[in-house]
């Protein structure tokens, strides 16, 4: 039987023939082995048990050739150090909203730390956001709306799984969640406009409605910001992670609604512009 070594070099190869990623490979070895990095790399040389060949071919091919993301594959990513359940009914959670994560969890420890918080996760997919922001800060009561009902069985199954209590709403933005105020309302909604060309894995694979915000990718934005004020308490934050060209047009849109705010936008890791927060103390 052939090595690990052996399978996962013939497989790195047949990926950048198809030019797909080969560090998705590498976490299909390491999920289909059933090793650690740490035990991967003992094993090297050992002979690649065929059971888990096999299992680990089936994949690969689902990922090179039929262009299935690995996460939907494996059926699961970490998000802010949290195994978070994914299938094709949710986002693919990505790095950049563990940045809009920890940015909301800094600006909770200045503003509201002292005193219990009530938070809003609007459109909220696998649940990752809300699910992340509980977990670290348990004394938060967090609510999580999304509009797909099967978007928020994945939610739930997270938080269960995850043991984060979470109050889900399968809402359309506010239309159905409790008549209540709110320290902190935070949304990664969908902002790609319309019209704009994306990876065919992306296109193929993860839920439109959870990618595309109308025809210049604000649509969504433009209606939390014009409805949120009857949700928010009188000192409040808003926090928004968004297209890396878009932080001009929505701080203006957010200046409009809420004058007397403070207003800006964070670079993420990248340095593309990607967060914007609404603080009103």
């Amino acid at each position: 039987m052939p090595t690990y070594e052996f399978v996962l070099k013939q497989a790195k190869k047949i990926a950048r023939l198809e030019n797909m990623e080969a560090s998705a490979v590498e976490l299909l070895m390491l999920h289909f082995s059933g090793l650690t990095p740490t035990e991967l790399y003992l094993n090297f040389k050992e002979a690649m048990p065929e059971a888990k060949n096999i299992d680990f071919q089936n994949a690969l091919k689902m990922y090179v050739h039929d262009k299935k993301p690995v996460q939907y594959i494996i059926g699961q990513v970490y998000f802010y150090g949290h195994l978070i359940g994914v299938d094709e009914n949710v986002l693919i959670p990505r790095y950049e909203t563990e940045e809009l994560v920890q940015n909301v969890l800094m600006l909770y420890d200045k503003l509201f730390s002292e005193k219990q918080v009530q938070v809003l996760d609007i459109g909220t997919g696998s649940g990752c956001i809300a699910i992340a922001l509980k977990k670290e800060e348990p004394a938060l009561e967090v609510y999580a709306t999304d509009i797909s009902h099967l978007a928020l069985g994945v939610a739930k199954r997270n938080a269960t799984n995850l043991n984060a209590e979470i109050n889900f709403y399968q809402s359309d933005l506010f239309k159905a969640i409790p008549e209540m105020k709110f320290d902190i309302i935070v949304s990664n909604p969908p902002y790609i406009p319309e019209d704009e060309q994306i990876d065919e894995i992306i296109k193929k694979n993860e839920p439109h409605v959870a990618l595309y915000g109308g025809a210049d990718g604000l649509h969504f934005y433009e209606q939390i910001i014009e409805n949120a004020a009857p949700y928010l308490k009188d000192r409040f934050l808003v926090a928004f992670e968004h297209g890396y060209d878009k932080g001009d047009q929505l701080r203006s849109i957010a200046k409009a609604a809420f004058p007397k705010a403070k207003i800006y936008t964070e670079k993420d890791m990248q340095g593309k512009e990607r967060m914007t927060f609404i603080i009103q103390k």
